[in-house]
């Protein structure tokens, strides 16, 4: 825990302007991003009695090591940058909201040359138009089934759409009318692009257009005696009004606004948003966030608008944004909104009817999220405190192990040797720190090491030492951010940290606990490669499988969890989940060894010149015979590409001969040659 009055600033050096400013750890990790009409103001706010700090400031702010700020010109600028760096550097002490779920939309491809109509999740992309979020992606599915009877727009994918082109057959959909069968010629290009405009248009709420467009074709169709014809256009307004009757009208002005209600407690929050359009509900979705920071409601509305518009732009911003409460810098707040619409943006609280009303059922909604939130968490949040507490007396730690790596060590029969680390924080996987290590420990076919190729026991010190190493190395380069006296230095015009983007760099950060899967041996490797180190501040322990038997170092006997105890679940998880990303990684580097020809190290030989090569020697045992000039009278080849050729033959050995496993026959071609796994014979 650091002292504030360590690194706070001297006086008068922060500026009486408006900027954003950060706060990093020891480790030089942002961990605090936050801005300021005045960072002179705002920043010694920080650097009061510890004592007369929210609870969760006075954590931070004893988390910290520096704090360093920009200077920018507008609120709005600074603004805009606080989003940036929250989103870049994902600071710990920051309000996060995440989606309960990952709603799905309904999604125009129109930047595709045939605009395609289908359900999409995920990061929105590029030449995409989107509508929703919705809650279900059936709902999205039904509303697509009614409009395509009038806008047949294509929603195949782009396999079935090419075979489609292929046969000069469209897929059902095209018979039944529900395509217009671009694929096929039906329509051109321009007419189809016309078809998913107009659908657009519709999702977006100009319905009343088509409808009445619709009607007056009707009425002409059936004045002409043209029956069927009048029929069809009858079903089709029939078709166009259910699907606007799946979204009832819930303000009769035709409003498009987005909706935003909050309902938090003191440790939590949960933001529901309804997306209104044309006066009818398009969309709704929630978030729920950790109160990591002290922030009233206002507060939590600034990150959630934040969130929702930072990426967006034009239409997907909404001309009316209804909030329950106002963000402290209001101006600032909707100038940003307005150059992100491209127009003015209203951000206002509803005092009366029907908005007011709206806004009413969107906070239930937001109350509801929170308690089936809090219902769900508490069971798990209970589980992982109690199976941490588990696991740090069962090993005698003095607090509870808030982040573990686990490692693991795997090989086929001694060849394509790798190893894995997983990181969990708090219980909970942390995938982004995942690592995969080839191990080193053999040279082409000779062994490094005395004994077999399949020795854990060195591999697991191997990577052991190596992680830490590198932990070691980004130590140093963060201990090169020290002034020369020893002592952080304040504010922005001092050198940066370890990582000059402020993220993390890779091992960066020492776990409390080290698991190795395995028994005494695999402890005693990694409990020797720390020791050669100099760490000692990092427990060590092992998951053997064939018991499930914890053992520490330097102990005779393994430390044995009960089998309903929660911290051996949580351990086991943690040495499973290292033991497949293990495999998967073994798996992957031995087929792609597997898969590999002496052809592909060759610089500009593709598959058909590949291919040419083999089918006119018949083999790569007869290719690796031939002469220069004899792989020069294939079609495409030149002296310089067969001079290559003939190199990487010569430099590569010849693969070892593939056995049928259920046999064990040798599968040897015509002139000795065996069958190579990409196809290609040697």
């Amino acid at each position: 825990m650091a002292d504030p009055s360590s690194y706070r600033p001297k006086p008068g050096q922060i500026p009486d302007s408006p900027g954003v400013y950060k706060f990093r750890d020891e480790h030089g990790r942002v961990i605090y991003v936050g801005k300021a009409k005045s960072l002179r103001q705002r920043l010694a706010s920080y650097f009061q009695d510890l004592a007369g700090l929210h609870p969760r400031t006075r954590t931070m702010v004893t988390t910290a090591a520096s704090v360093e700020w920009t200077v920018v010109s507008t609120e709005v600028e600074a603004l805009q940058l606080e989003y940036s760096w929250i989103k870049e550097f994902d600071p710990r002490f920051n309000v996060k909201y995440r989606d309960d779920k990952s709603y799905p939309y309904l999604a125009v491809t129109l930047g595709e040359e045939f605009p395609r109509v289908q359900v999409m999740r995920g990061h929105k992309q590029k030449g995409v138009r989107y509508f929703g979020p919705y809650a279900h992606a059936w709902a999205i599915r039904e509303t697509v089934d009614l409009l395509l009877r009038v806008f047949p727009v294509r929603t195949c994918t782009s396999g079935v759409f090419r075979n489609a082109n292929r046969t000069g057959r469209p897929c059902l959909l095209g018979y039944i009318g529900k395509c217009s069968a671009p694929c096929v010629g039906r329509v051109d290009p321009e007419e189809h692009r016309e078809l998913a405009e107009a659908f657009c248009d519709f999702m977006a709420g100009r319905t009343g257009t088509y409808i009445r467009r619709l009607e007056k074709e009707m009425a002409a169709a059936a004045d002409d005696m043209e029956y069927e014809r009048a029929a069809r256009l009858r079903d089709d307004v029939e078709a166009l009004r259910r699907a606007m009757e799946k979204n009832a009208v819930v303000l009769a002005d035709a409003t498009d606004a987005d909706l935003i209600a909050v309902a938090e407690d003191e440790l939590e929050a949960a933001v529901q948003i309804f997306h209104v359009r044309g006066g009818r509900v398009r969309g709704q979705r929630g978030w729920v966030t950790d109160k990591v920071e002290a922030v009233d409601t206002a507060g939590l509305v600034e990150h959630a608008l934040q969130q929702l518009y930072g990426e967006e732009s034009g239409d997907a911003v909404p001309k009316e944004v209804l909030v329950p409460a106002l963000p402290e810098d209001l101006d600032a707040v909707t100038q940003w909104l307005g150059d992100r619409r491209g127009s003015q943006v209203s951000l206002r609280i509803p005092q009366r009817g029907d908005k007011k009303d709206l806004m009413a059922t969107v906070a239930r909604n937001a109350q509801q999220a929170l308690v089936l939130h809090k219902t769900k968490r508490a069971g798990d949040l209970t589980t992982r405190s109690r199976a941490l507490e588990e696991i740090a007396d069962a090993l005698g730690l003095d607090a509870a192990p808030l982040r573990i790596e686990c490692f693991d060590v795997s090989h086929l029969q001694g060849e394509d040797v790798v190893a894995s680390m997983v990181v969990f924080e708090d219980g909970l996987p942390r995938k982004s720190e995942y690592r995969r290590f080839q191990i080193k420990g053999r040279v082409g076919d000779t062994q490094v090491w005395h004994g077999q190729g399949q020795d854990d026991v060195r591999s697991m010190h191997e990577v052991i030492s190596r992680r830490f190493r590198r932990y070691l190395a980004e130590k140093e380069r963060t201990g090169e951010w020290l002034a020369e006296d020893g002592e952080v230095p304040a504010g922005a015009g001092g050198p940066v940290p370890a990582e000059e983007n402020g993220r993390p760099a890779k091992f960066a950060y020492p776990p409390q606990l080290v698991v190795v899967d395995g028994g005494k041996p695999q402890v005693a490797a990694a409990r020797r490669a720390l020791d050669e180190l100099g760490i000692d501040d990092v427990a060590v322990c092992g998951l053997a499988k064939r018991l499930e038997e914890v053992w520490l170092p330097d102990e005779d006997d393994p430390v044995v969890l009960p089998r309903t105890s929660e911290g051996l679940y949580l351990l086991q998880r943690v040495r499973d989940t290292a033991h497949d990303f293990a495999i998967r990684y073994q798996r992957a580097k031995r087929g792609k060894r597997l898969t590999t020809s002496p052809l592909d190290d060759v610089p500009g030989l593709g598959e058909a010149r590949k291919r040419a090569l083999i089918k006119h020697f018949g083999s790569v045992k007869r290719l690796r015979q031939a002469t220069i000039e004899q792989i020069c009278e294939v079609p495409g080849f030149g002296r310089k590409t067969a001079e290559a050729v003939a190199v990487a033959l010569a430099q590569a050995a010849p693969a070892a001969p593939a056995v049928n496993t259920a046999t064990g026959e040798i599968m040897e071609d015509d002139d000795g040659g065996t069958t190579h796994g990409t196809g290609i014979r040697t």
